[in-house]
This record gives C-alpha cells, sequence and structure tokens, in this order.
C-alpha cells in the first residue's frame, strides 16, 4: 500500500475570508484527507478566531467533492456519545460518506474545564474512553440503543438511517496507552500517533523513530489477543510534535525522507498541517504545496 499523505486545517478561519478556499485547496492539492481540530479552544489561538469542528466540517463536505473529512481528534472532554452520534451520521450523510472520527481520550488544556468541572485524572480519562466509544459504536450501527453505564446513558436513543458508510464510518483511535491501543484495536479502522510526549523538547528524531516503533509494536501485541491482523488497521502519524517537527516542512527531500522512515515503521498515512504564519505551524507555503504534489511519487 502506497503512503498516503493527508493535511489538518486549524479552524480558526472564517469561512468567507479564507476558510472555504483552504479547504478547496486541500482537494485540488490531492490531499487523501483534510482533518480539523474538535477543540473548543486550542493553546495560542485560545484568544483568537476558532470556530466549531462540526459546522466546520459540514460546509467543507458542501464545497467539496471527494476529498476525505474528518476530526483529529474528537475526545469526551465536551462531547457526549449520544448527541455526536447524530451529528455524525447528519455529516457522514451530508458528505455522501467521507467522513472519518479521529477520537482520543483528550487531555487537560482548555476543553477539559470549558464546561467548568474539573480537569479529568489520567485514569479518568482512560476509563470514560473505554465506554465512550463501545457506546458510540453501537450507537452508530444499531437503530435504537439504550444503554446504562459508570459515565454515560442512552435510552431509545435512535439513530436511522444509520452511517452512509457501513457498518458506520470508520473510526481512527489516537493512543499510545496500553488501554487506547486495545481500544484502537478492538473498534479502529486506523490507530494514530504523535509520537512519544516526553521525547517532544529534548528528544532525537532517532530516539523518536525507537519510540513510535515500540507504540506500533504494542498495537501489533494488542491485535494479535484478539486475532485480528494489524496489516488491516491503518497507521497515521499527526505530525508536527516529535523533536523534529520542523524539518519535515523545510523542502521536498526533507520531507521524503521523514515520511520514508515512518512508512517503513508500517505507517499508511501522514498528516501535517496546513501552514499558519506566526505559528508553530509556519512554513513556506510553496514548499508545503510542492510536497503536497510530488511527494507521494517518491515515496511509492
Amino acid at each position: 500500500m502506497s503512503l498516503r499523505l493527508s493535511t489538518l486545517i486549524l479552524p480558526h478561519r472564517r469561512w468567507h475570508e479564507g476558510g472555504r478556499a483552504t479547504w478547496q485547496r486541500a482537494e485540488q492539492l490531492g490531499f487523501h484527507t483534510a482533518f480539523t481540530y474538535d477543540h473548543l479552544s486550542w493553546r495560542s489561538f485560545r484568544d483568537g478566531p476558532w470556530f466549531g469542528a462540526v459546522p466546520t466540517l459540514t460546509a467543507a463536505a458542501a464545497a467539496t467533492d471527494h476529498l476525505r473529512l474528518g476530526t483529529l481528534v474528537t475526545s469526551p472532554n465536551f462531547r457526549h456519545p449520544v448527541t455526536l452520534a447524530k451529528e455524525l451520521i447528519s455529516l457522514d450523510d451530508i458528505s455522501g460518506g467521507r467522513i472519518t472520527l479521529g477520537i482520543g481520550a483528550g487531555g487537560n488544556g482548555f476543553d477539559a474545564t470549558a464546561l467548568g468541572q474539573e480537569p479529568w485524572a489520567p485514569r479518568e480519562r482512560a476509563d470514560r474512553l473505554g465506554e465512550f466509544v463501545p457506546l458510540l459504536d453501537r450507537l452508530l450501527t444499531e437503530d435504537s440503543v439504550s444503554y446504562e453505564g459508570d459515565f454515560y446513558s442512552a435510552h431509545e436513543a435512535r439513530n436511522i438511517p444509520g452511517c452512509v458508510q457501513r457498518p458506520r464510518l470508520p473510526f481512527a483511535v489516537a493512543a499510545t496507552g496500553p488501554r487506547g491501543i486495545r481500544l484502537a484495536a478492538r473498534y479502529g479502522q486506523a490507530w494514530v500517533t504523535t509520537g512519544d510526549p516526553k521525547l517532544y523538547a529534548d528528544g532525537t528524531p532517532e530516539q523518536s523513530v525507537q519510540a513510535i516503533r515500540g507504540q506500533a509494536e504494542k498495537l501489533a501485541d494488542a491485535c494479535a489477543e484478539i486475532g485480528r491482523d494489524t496489516a488491516g488497521l491503518d497507521k497515521i502519524l499527526l505530525t508536527g510534535f516529535t523533536p523534529d517537527r520542523a524539518r519535515p516542512l523545510e523542502s521536498l527531500d526533507a520531507f521524503v525522507d521523514f515520511a520514508g522512515r515512518h512508512r517503513d515503521l508500517g505507517f499508511t498515512e501522514i498528516v501535517v498541517h496546513w501552514p499558519i504564519a506566526g505559528t508553530d505551524f509556519a512554513a513556506d507555503e510553496k514548499v508545503f504545496e510542492q510536497i503536497a504534489m510530488e511527494a507521494s511519487a517518491q515515496l511509492d
């Protein structure tokens, strides 16, 4: 399988002031999927414009024809499976079956307290995700669901006619810990990693590759435990968070080298952030477009 190249577009631009054009350009450049973050606000963008993921993806679905679309990632921090399922089924219908749900446990950032609660400990985030994903799976595949859990409930929740994609739209489960990796193995059509966060500041590219190799091996072990062939599970790397985070977009050659090393680890998709000047995601737009148009051919 050839390595797919996708992009992540932050929802920080007004739709009629560059937002629509960015998503349409992503399709023109040939990206496989254009993802967006599903946050209420995020890091240095907190005090600036920031729009909702689901309405943005709905608008993007109407503005494009074949580009796949998705979240990277949605989390339980401010979502409930019942309402999310209804939105996803609607979005999958509007897009003609082009939606991928990236989903993860979330973190302790601004989303974690926006609804007035104290941020959950890592164990509780994992507990919630462990209940959230199986329930969402049922909600997207069954006409009517009733459920009573420790964190979430559903009472005769109706989701007719279900997803355009059958049996449901794909899940891309972001995980590095054992419990999340087991969820990816059981429920995911893809697994997502950003690398090892402990190496972000002071690690080396070689250490990062080794750490990611170890994560992929744990995924293979989790798949083997349930009799699943890990080759049938896509592996997605969201770039921008490894020690060499800036280098891949410095030149076409640098990207091909970076992507090739991760393809050799079994990754099937690399996601690069759409450039935003003056931020951690700043990059030369001409180089970015060259990578989008030419890198895949060099990685076949």
